[in-house]
């Protein structure tokens, strides 16, 4: 027996072909014991088939700016950027469009500036600022965006109210422009809306390049803030309706500041002649849709002091006395 051992290990350490493998599994005696050689695990080779990488399809995120948040997500691809390109780029502009104006439901990104002013204690009210979602910059950005699946930010230009801040103690110095116009102090409830709208743009600081709406600082006409039921004109109709007089107010502010160097944003006709100021010379609001708007284009702030007094209502435009030429010249 110990001669076959001996002839068995000859063979493999001769490197003989499947030595090894016939006796892995069989008992070899020795002269002491019986050992059993331990198993070879043999393994077959594992092939993997290579797997199509899955790509997901080219999306553009656009970032509000503020935040870095994702508002909104499109798919250039779905909308048609590869097979209609004139016809995706309007559906761009769309969208840039609402994130701008908003819908009936939804602000959009745009603000009109909301004026400084003082109240009737001498305190200062800080407004807000212009914010404009410039369209065309944004859909160029998202057009760029197309092809690379890059995020994008909404552009916002922000416009600050400008007017050197030790120059309002002074800005009621000299008045540069007023006007008057009447009304019928028994009409109480119309009066009150006069009077209202009045307070409302009191005091208010209008500085170089600044946006004046008149809307934003009366906000809306309605009960809650206190305004009445009284006539008002409507597709060439005196109806009753919340506020009405309103626009005597926003009328003679007209006729205050077309005697100076501004430029008009926004300004609409009554459908009927008004009595309160000569024809064409008014400026009818209504909030939410119609507003009187203009740019205070001159190198010099002022203020708007409204003075309501028993059956009249003055508005007068004031300044420093250092930008007294600048306004009266202009």
């Amino acid at each position: 027996m110990r001669k076959w051992f001996i002839l068995v290990l000859t063979l493999c350490s001769l490197g003989l072909a499947g030595c090894l493998g016939n006796v892995v599994s069989e008992e070899l005696e020795t002269d002491d014991n019986v050992q059993k050689l331990p198993s070879v695990e043999v393994k077959t080779p594992v092939v993997y088939e290579k797997e199509e990488e899955e790509t997901s399809p080219l999306v553009v995120n656009i970032l509000d700016p503020f935040t870095l948040k994702t508002i909104k997500t499109l798919s250039p691809q779905e909308l048609g950027y590869d097979t209609d390109f004139e016809a995706y780029k309007k559906q761009i502009e769309q969208i840039a469009y609402v994130l701008a104006r908003g819908t009936k439901s939804e602000a959009g990104y745009d603000k009109r500036m909301v004026l400084d002013k003082m109240d009737e204690n001498g305190s200062f009210i800080k407004g807000s600022p212009r914010i404009i979602l410039k369209e065309s910059e944004l859909v160029e950005k998202i057009l760029e965006a197309s092809t690379t699946g890059t995020d994008v930010e909404i552009p916002l230009y922000i416009t600050e109210s400008k007017y050197p801040v030790e120059d309002l103690p002074h800005l009621e110095d000299v008045m540069v422009a007023s006007y008057t116009t009447y009304f019928n102090t028994e009409d109480v409830d119309r009066n009150k809306n006069i009077e209202l709208s009045a307070e409302a743009i009191n005091n208010v600081v209008v500085g170089t390049g600044d946006y004046f709406s008149f809307n934003m600082l009366t906000g809306p006409r309605d009960e809650e803030n206190g305004y009445q039921p009284a006539p008002e004109i409507i597709n060439k109709k005196l109806v009753m309706g919340i506020g009405g007089g309103v626009c005597q107010t926003s009328s003679t502010l007209f006729n205050v500041v077309d005697q100076l160097p501004v430029e008009y944003v926004e300004r609409n006709h009554h459908s009927l002649d008004v009595g309160y100021v000569p024809k064409g010379r008014d400026a009818t609001v209504s909030y939410g849709t119609l507003d009187f708007r203009f740019q205070n284009t001159s190198e010099a702030p002022f203020m708007i002091k409204a003075i309501y007094g028993n059956g009249f209502l003055t508005i007068e435009v004031r300044t420093s006395k250092k930008y007294e030429h600048i306004l009266i010249s202009g």
